[in-house]
């Protein structure tokens, strides 16, 4: 490190250069300046950061100066058997992938490390070499005279080498792709090198090209010291690595001039008619990975090379006007807008390796990118440079292992903050005030006039309902569909079991059915949020078997005194609704929405488990002497001790006879053993396959269709490896006649009843008001859930349309007798996360992005309509053994805690310290505070638990959740409102508070500290960079007049997420 210190000199200081390398003054500008207000030294003193912001915030006049998407391909000369070409080394669309020497194939996209003594060679190329900006060349040769003319004028290039240097710049460029084909196809490149060396009429002159010993070198080694500007070798590369093409100097041979093949953009020149058909004939672009480009892309081609015919480095950055394809230039046939051409003498190829690299990933940083096509000056680019050098994070030596190439990372954080200047302070907004707005955009504000709420949730969501149509046409939704489907399907027959027990049968899994048909058809078509998925659940059904039991004991008509209620039940939900009673779910914050989420993930689990243990008791593993033995037949003279072998099944196939009480039915010693590999298996195949979208395996497109059908295939999988196996495992149970399961009862319900006193639909009420809070309760903190920003939904809430919605859903059962639906919790955490949308990696190594949910109705009715029809695939629907649907129980309930803030912090209380996730909420709350919150969330749980298990507190849960809003009211007086807003949400005040809170700022300094990963990819001894917006680290900030003098300061990598965490604690 101490050596190269002595050699690194920082170039912050602008060094104005003026000639013809200059781009020409705009003619529209009058010759003015387009600075304007500043003069060249203002320019010049002001930071990097400040001068890019400046040129990226002008308005561009023409189309000429507007940024595209950059494929940027490497390319160097090298010597490929006979012949002396441009073979491509690397390219970048993002990251950086390079061509494997050993392997002869594409390495894994990475990020781009490059050693802070490339960054500053090239900025000294830029600042003494060629800048042509706005070129006027329609094909490579007349870019290659322009160039050498210029640099033949600036004298830079002697005019005895111009023409060696323009033949070594239209050599063939060779591509990766083409390696296979070049080796399959030896006949056809040699008749093409023939017509290439006789159709071209430069090889008369071929006597004055590439000279002597030329060393190229594919691999990097170590940089050397840098030279001053006369010197003819910018480095010395120690240790001589790599391999060398050695071209004979003096006159060439008749060989030699046949190893100078001329690339086809060269050819095209004479005929420009013809050049694209050329082109298409001697170069096919690589159409495979065509798909990988953005759209409306453009290229950045870096050559480089040494030859001996130079003694002093040569560099040009050139800018076309207009982007334009040059023949066999670029591996994709995309139009070329930037070539940087760098070319010295020998000895230098691994330097001019990591240069040209450098260029390459300056020109794929997207903030240097846009200044690259805005500039029209050299300074602009150096300012460039500078701004880039500003961001970028150090690597000290030493400390991590430069063999290891960096992963891209998962989420790449936004560089909008690099492109504008820093915002003025404004006025401070008053908290109260834009909570109240948000609010009022989310419906969650009284409007002040009937049934406004619901007005407005109609507005909102009528543009949108043409689309929740057509945005169903994708195999997503149809995997979703059948997922749920059998989710739902099962839950209901075993609450319609459930039921029957508990209501006489006047309910069971017959009007179970109808009852998710009707509500499930009802609101999939006319809710505001068709994301929520209806179903029974446990306080329902308590509910039900109270009432059941009080009309037992009374003596009235059961199914009569119901339908009151549920008409009361109805009609207050009419009366919440045309009052805005749904703004009160504003009250509803993360911690009380959380414990629900999590008590029910945690019910769905613990059902799971419990029914493979109850199938456990009813068949046991040692079930005792099985009394059933197989006989042979009368009249056979086979002992009974030949036919005892005979399994159950097998004793009738061999004409035996089955003896002994328990002969009715199979043995089921291995029943229980089966059901629990089978909801084993169906758990771990759901949850694998659900996550193989991730893999390494298959094809993307193939990858996403098992990720979605995950729990079908599951379903399928596990269902015929019971019935291969043939043990006798329960089976799913499906009415198979459409009629009410109580013969004495019809599918509509009379109003009155002789056993009923006429003052019981008046007492109704009461009842009713109990479940009116429990169906409001259930259904707007599942909203709230489905709801939550998280999920990135665009097409708005619908609380008041979903309320009036499910009233009127209500009566219906009441009227019919069926019972009543409500959202259920985990099916519509499961549905939303079965339709999550994530960005398609287009460039390599791109991660997919979270876009958020396919946000449609069909997958809603149509869930419904099949359990509707669901009677008539009974013969299908009864080989599903249950086991089976009791594995996607308990898939169901772990996958719906994945996100739950509550279940990671009760997952951090059993880390050590330094292995609890980097979440944000331990960045900026003491541990010992997120711990206190955390377990007074856990004993609210545990409290809900103990209420929901016994039957004679089970009715006070939904009074228990009104409960849980006073206790996360209490908490005002326990944490600071900063720490409430970054555990929690902040509940709407009444009153303004006093802002005693403001004392404790975000503490962003501290919490934003950067984590320093191990990057980087280089050799030791060398001080290694990465490219801006790559990671949350430090960057590194060159200063002060000394060399080598390194300061750290924080990145803009976390600004983003800084300002989203200041916008909301700030008072």
């Amino acid at each position: 490190m101490a050596n190269n210190n002595e050699y690194i000199e920082l170039p912050w200081t602008m060094n104005s250069s003026s000639g013809d390398d200059e781009a020409p003054k705009d003619p529209r500008t009058g010759g003015e300046d387009f600075t304007q207000q500043f003069t060249e030294n203002d320019f010049e003193v002001t930071p990097p950061a400040q001068r890019v912001q400046f040129i990226l915030g002008e308005d561009v006049d023409d189309g000429t100066h507007v940024s595209h998407p950059l494929f940027s391909e490497m390319g160097m000369l090298v010597k490929e058997g006979d012949e002396i070409e441009w073979k491509e080394t690397a390219r970048w669309i993002k990251f950086e992938e390079d061509v494997e020497e050993g392997g002869n194939r594409w390495s894994k996209p990475h990020v781009a490390t490059l050693s802070l003594h490339s960054l500053f060679e090239l900025r000294r190329l830029l600042v003494n070499g060629s800048v042509m900006l706005d070129m006027e060349a329609h094909n490579l040769e007349v870019m290659a005279d322009l160039v050498c003319d210029h640099m033949v004028s600036a004298g830079t290039l002697p005019p005895g080498v111009k023409d060696k240097v323009k033949d070594a710049l239209l050599r063939r460029h060779r591509h990766q792709h083409e390696i296979a084909k070049k080796s399959r196809l030896p006949i056809i490149r040699s008749l093409a090198d023939m017509r290439n060396h006789s159709s071209s009429k430069i090889e008369e002159h071929s006597g004055n090209l590439l000279g002597a010993t030329t060393p190229i070198s594919l691999t990097a080694s170590e940089p050397g010291p840098p030279g001053s500007n006369g010197n003819p070798n910018l480095s010395t590369a120690a240790g001589g690595m790599g391999r060398f093409l050695t071209v004979p100097s003096g006159k060439p041979s008749n060989r030699t001039l046949e190893d100078m093949v001329k690339s086809p953009s060269n050819q095209s020149m004479a005929r420009p008619g013809s050049a694209t058909e050329l082109s298409e004939q001697q170069h096919k672009g690589n159409t495979h990975f065509m798909r990988k480009i953005p759209p409306g892309a453009e290229a950045s081609n870096i050559l480089v090379g040494e030859v001996d015919f130079l003694e002093r480095t040569l560099s040009c950055f050139v800018r076309l006007s207009q982007a334009v394809v040059l023949g066999d230039l670029t591996e994709v046939p995309v139009p070329t807008r930037f070539v940087f051409i760098l070319l010295g003498p020998p000895g230098s190829q691994s330097n001019f390796h990591e240069i040209g690299r450098a260029m390459a990933t300056l020109m794929s940083d997207e903030i240097f990118h846009e200044v690259a096509y805005r500039a029209r000056k050299r300074d602009h680019l150096l300012s460039g440079v500078d701004e880039f050098l500003d961001a970028v994070t150090v690597l000290p030596p030493g400390e991590w292992d430069p063999t290891i190439r960096i992963e891209p990372p998962a989420a790449i954080p936004s560089q909008e903050v690099r492109k504008r200047p820093p915002e003025l302070p404004k006025e401070e907004v008053d908290e109260e005030e834009e909570e109240a707005r948000l609010r009022e955009e989310n419906g969650l504000s009284r409007t002040g006039r009937l049934f406004g709420g619901l007005i407005n949730d109609i507005k909102r969501k009528a543009p949108w309902y043409i689309s929740d149509y057509k945005d169903a046409l994708s195999m997503q939704c149809v995997a979703s569909w059948i997922f749920l489907y059998f989710a739902c399907l099962s839950p209901i027959i075993t609450f319609g079991g459930l039921l029957s027990e508990a209501t006489g049968k006047h309910m069971a899994a017959m009007e179970s059915l109808v009852s998710g048909f009707v509500c499930g058809m009802g609101y999939g078509f006319f809710s505001g949020q068709p994301l929520t998925i209806l179903g029974s659940t446990g306080p329902v059904l308590v509910f039900e078997s109270i009432i059941y039991e009080f009309c037992l004991k009374m003596g009235w008509e059961y199914m009569t005194f119901r339908f009151w209620i549920g008409m009361w039940v109805a009609g207050i939900c009419i009366v919440l609704t045309a009052i805005d009673a749904s703004a009160l779910v504003c009250y509803i914050t993360r911690f009380t929405e959380e414990n629900f989420a999590t008590l029910i993930a945690f019910i769905f689990i613990y059902k799971a488990i419990e029914n493979v243990m109850v199938i456990g008791k009813n068949f046991p593993v040692n079930q005792g002497i099985y009394d059933c033995i197989c006989t042979p037949p009368l009249g056979s003279n086979a002992s009974v001790i030949d036919y005892a072998k005979y399994n159950w099944n097998y004793c009738e196939s061999y004409n035996g006879t089955l003896v002994g009480k328990d002969c009715g039915k199979p043995p089921t010693e291995n029943v229980f053993l089966m059901s629990v590999v089978l909801c084993t298996g169906t758990f771990i195949i759901s949850t694998v396959l659900k996550d193989f979208k991730n893999a390494l395996f298959f094809p993307s497109i193939v990858r996403q269709y098992i990720s979605d059908f995950s729990v079908l295939i599951a379903i399928f999988a596990m269902s015929f490896f019971d019935y291969s196996l043939g043990v006798p495992t329960q089976k799913l149970e499906v009415p198979n006649e459409l009629k009410p399961t109580l013969s004495t009862r019809g599918w509509l319900i009379p109003p009155f009843s002789e056993k009923n006193p006429w003052w019981s639909p008046i007492i109704a009420v009461f009842p009713a008001l109990l479940g009116t809070i429990l169906i409001f309760m259930d259904q707007q903190i599942t909203a709230v859930i489905v709801n939550r920003k998280e999920n990135k939904l665009k097409k708005g809430c619908g609380y008041h349309l979903d309320l009036f919605i499910l009233s009127i859903l209500i009566a219906i059962c009441s009227l019919m007798g069926l019972p009543w639906f409500v959202a259920a919790t985990v099916l519509s955490i499961n549905h939303v996360n079965s339709l999550k949308l994530e960005s398609e990696c287009s460039a390599p190594g791109e991660k997919p992005q979270f876009l958020g949910v396919r946000e449609q109705r069909v997958t809603h009715i149509l869930i419904f309509l099949t359990i509707g029809g669901s009677v008539l695939l009974t013969p299908l629907l009864g080989h599903i053994p249950m086991p089976v649907l009791f594995g996607v129980f308990l898939y169901m309930g772990v996958a719906s805690l994945k996100g739950l803030q509550f279940f990671d912090r009760i997952l951090i209380m059993f880390m050590p310290a330094k292995y609890q996730p980097d979440y944000m909420f331990l960045r900026q709350v003491p541990i010992k505070r997120v711990h206190l919150f955390t377990i007074i969330q856990l004993a609210c749980l545990i409290i809900l638990w103990l209420i929901k298990s016994f039957s004679n507190t089970s009715i006070l849960f939904p009074l228990m959740l009104v409960v849980m809003i006073g206790i996360r009211k209490a908490l005002d007086l326990v944490f600071t409102r900063r720490e409430l807003k970054i555990l929690d949400d902040i509940m709407p005040e009444m009153t303004k508070r006093a802002a005693a809170d403001d004392l404790h700022k975000l503490d962003a300094e501290v919490g934003l500290l950067a984590r320093i990963f191990p990057w980087g990819r280089g050799s030791r001894g060398r001080v290694v960079t990465k490219p801006p917006g790559l990671d949350g680290g430090l960057a590194g900030e060159a200063v002060g007049p000394g060399p080598g003098l390194i300061s750290c300061t924080t990145s803009n990598a976390n600004e983003k997420e800084f300002e989203a965490q200041s916008s909301l604690l700030k008072k």
